[in-house]
């Protein structure tokens, strides 16, 4: 009998646009899934292997447990073998909690805190009274936030105009409200005159109150005649009221409104720790809590394997791997301290990484969304060798990945389209590399970059000048305006700090389309995110004398079964969950009355069906016809007008938002990572769309490792040399044809890329 192979056994997905596929995944390789964004990839990985998964492993235990954890909907398919279990990395920014650090996220903290209660000198005693959220281990000075907020003069108050023309820019403390009023009738001040003409002493009594231990009467003019009241200055009197209180229990005005008057400063008492100075005086080899935390992981690695004491060492013996981890995946510039907000795309996801990979267990299956997202092409190699060390460990390793050096490491190339959405679902190709050159596969191995040899005349500049944000060190750097412009660098070498940090901060009118996703309800649509959708049902109402209400499916119109859902989900106790379609509806979500009326030959439900490039034909309104075209500007013309914005790629997400935003001239548009999610195949109409924009007379800039987008530019600046405080140091602009000639890494790349390669 012939010895079964084991591989997992994927037959008849039907997930999302996919065609009844059948799939064969050999085990212990690494297997990389590519395609054109939208060819079916994630409902292949995500949405059907990963999912079932997650399903099968919650069976095992007790119902009662099973029913506090996730529950999962087995995928349509109609068979899936020998998986095993899943660990999942994909690109979503990682706990979006303020607090969460890289030292919580990586669960370094709790030992490090730990080790100082044992070893630490003097000592203190528990390890929970190293943290800053503890009663003892928190700074009295800031409460543990480690920054103090305080009222900001030069933006609460305007000294070039009276009382009475708002000199107070605070709403609560303005003429409108019962305080400012109370300033303006007093009679101690006069209410026309201009700040700045007040006498010294007025100004003072005006701002900081009478003094320490004196009191100033100030009656307060109500219906019922004057009452006494002691005036007490505008800065002590907002301390009190919205400063040394919790401020989500204020009334009538938003934390953003008291923010807007005050300035932040790290807390002087604790270095902006957070922490009691009688914890920060305990210390190993000459370090405190928080100098460990702020350390250079490379360079707190060393600290670790410098403890000797036995009992220390013990405790560091835990914490080396994950940082050694870190450092590995070439993370060793952050520190502990650093807040997992802060990282970019491709740092969160090597952060989420090195996490997995401190664990023993084997037989699992990997799945990466993208891993080279935000890496520069010289840190690509060691994010395959570490896929390698993956596989070695007898684990499978699942990649979606457009990037061709990770495609050439694959041992099995899975190749889904041809095109995207109702034009994709199916395998193109399934080998090893040297198939895929002959097959009809999209993916071009043997790829030229194309150095543009004419960019634009630049005339003018955006002028950053002595940035200091995290690691910039007092950067000047001019940015051609109205031209494409790439800013590159390896990781952590400075970019977002220049471009998402220190850029708004002088020219907070531009629009940032990030990597981010967008708010996603299974209930938003194409149409409603374009704001097209009001319009499409006033057409219909004004063709069939109904209400707009009618036509959507969250209002008039919704099928009164499923109240618009599309689908029932009966209850079903313990069981796994189970949606089937709405049989009253037929999961078209609108009730029979709506899908009675008809537009053009078409109800509502068949024209939403339309897709984008299908639609230009139906509508003559001008601003559909216009946001119809954004879409297809953005290479979304395959999609359908109806299609849920939850449903869509990481790619496709980008794009929508780029169009949403298409509607205005001259601006400075900023793209974080445009061609994530890219197939090369997809670049081509990404760049002519920057190009279109340009000469439209806005600005584009990105910040992006992809060559092809690089060569194309205009003008390219990079950072670097390195990462943390090796980076944040201009080291070239010029335009792309000047960098060939330059002795940088992306110069690097750039030359190879280049030259002709022989087929």
């Amino acid at each position: 009998m012939a010895e079964m192979k084991d591989e997992i056994i994927l037959r008849g997905l039907k997930e999302n646009n996919l065609n009844n596929v059948d799939l064969n995944l050999p085990k212990e390789k690494i297997v990389v899934f590519t395609g054109l964004s939208g060819s079916g990839k994630s409902s292949v990985i995500f949405d059907t292997l990963a999912t079932e998964s997650r399903r099968q492993m919650t069976l095992n235990y007790p119902h009662y447990v099973r029913y506090q954890m996730p529950r999962y909907e087995r995928p349509h398919a109609d068979l899936m073998q020998n998986l095993s279990p899943v660990v999942v990395v994909e690109q979503r920014p990682a706990g979006g909690n303020s607090r969460s650090t890289v030292g919580t996220y990586m669960d370094a903290d709790p030992l490090i805190r730990l080790l100082f209660s044992r070893i630490g000198k003097p000592s203190i005693g528990s390890a929970t009274e190293f943290s800053s959220q503890s009663s003892f281990g928190s700074c009295a000075e800031c409460g543990g936030f480690g920054e103090t907020i305080a009222p900001d003069l030069n933006k609460m108050i305007n000294f070039d105009k009276s009382l009475r023309e708002h000199a107070v820019q605070f709403k609560p403390l303005s003429p409108s409200g019962w305080q400012g009023n109370w300033m303006m009738t007093c009679g101690l001040f006069d209410p026309d005159k201009a700040l700045k003409d007040y006498p010294k002493e007025k100004l003072q009594l005006l701002l900081y109150g009478p003094g320490e231990g004196k009191t100033v009467n100030a009656p307060f003019h109500t219906k019922n005649g004057p009452q006494k009241h002691d005036w007490d200055g505008i800065i002590p009197r907002f301390k009190r009221l919205y400063i040394n209180r919790d401020i989500s229990k204020l009334r009538g005005v938003s934390q953003d409104d008291v923010l807007a008057v005050t300035s932040h400063a790290l807390c002087e008492t604790c270095g902006g720790s957070g922490l009691n100075p009688r914890v920060l005086e305990c210390r190993i080899n000459g370090l405190n809590i928080a100098e460990y935390d702020q350390l250079e992981i490379a360079d707190l690695l060393e600290e670790l394997n410098r403890i000797k004491d036995p009992m220390g060492e013990s405790i560091a013996i835990q914490t080396i791997p994950h940082i050694k981890q870190l450092v590995d995946m070439g993370l060793g510039y952050l520190s502990l301290s650093r807040k997992m907000s802060t990282l970019s795309g491709g740092e969160a996801q090597r952060v989420k990484i090195a996490r997995h990979l401190g664990s023993s267990l084997n037989n699992l299956t990997y799945i990466f969304d993208e891993p080279t997202a935000g890496l520069h092409p010289q840190e690509v190699n060691m994010l395959i060798q570490m896929l390698r060390n993956i596989k070695d460990g007898h684990n499978n390793v699942i990649v979606i990945e457009h990037d061709l050096s990770v495609v050439k490491a694959a041992d099995e190339i899975i190749e889904m389209g041809p095109g995207a959405g109702v034009n994709g679902g199916e395998v193109v190709y399934q080998g090893e590399l040297e198939g895929l050159k002959s097959s009809k596969a999209k993916t071009i191995l043997d790829h030229k970059l194309n150095i543009n040899k004419n960019p634009r005349e630049i005339k003018s500049h955006f002028t950053i000048k002595k940035a200091r944000n995290n690691n910039l060190k007092n950067t000047n750097v001019n940015i051609p305006e109205n031209a494409f412009v790439s800013i590159c660098g390896v990781s952590g070498s400075g970019k977002s700090s220049l471009m998402l940090e220190a850029f708004p901060e002088r020219f907070p009118e531009m629009i940032k389309v990030g990597q981010g996703s967008i708010g996603i309800s299974n209930r938003s649509t194409l149409a409603t995110y374009m704001g097209i959708m009001d319009d499409i049902r006033s057409i219909f109402a004004k063709e069939t004398g109904q209400q707009a209400g009618l036509f959507s499916f969250n209002s008039l119109g919704a099928c009164p079964v499923c109240n618009g859902k599309g689908v029932m989900k009966p209850d079903v106790a313990f069981a796994d969950p189970v949606t089937i379609a709405c049989e009253a509806c037929g999961g078209t979500r609108f009730s029979s009355k709506a899908l009675s009326y008809r537009y053009h030959g078409k109800n509502i439900v068949e024209i939403l069906d339309l897709t984008i490039d299908e639609a230009l034909n139906y509508f003559q309104k001008p601003k559909i016809i216009k946001r119809v075209n954004m879409l297809k500007e953005v290479g979304l013309g395959y999609l359908a007008l109806g299609q849920t914005t939850s449903s869509l790629s990481g790619g496709e997400v980008q794009r929508l938002k780029l169009a949403s935003h298409l509607q205005k001239e001259g601006q400075i548009y900023l793209l974080d990572e445009p061609s994530l999610g890219l197939h090369k195949k997809d670049n081509g109409k990404l760049l002519n769309l920057f190009q279109t924009l340009v000469n439209k007379g806005n600005s584009v800039i990105i910040i992006e490792h992809n060559l092809d987008f690089i060569a194309a530019s205009d003008w390219v600046i990079e950072l670097g040399p390195g990462g943390g405080k090796q980076g944040g140091h201009i080291l070239f602009e010029g335009t792309p044809e000047d960098m060939l000639y330059a002795k940088t890494v992306t110069a690097k790349w750039l030359k190879d890329g280049a030259r002709e390669h022989p087929h």
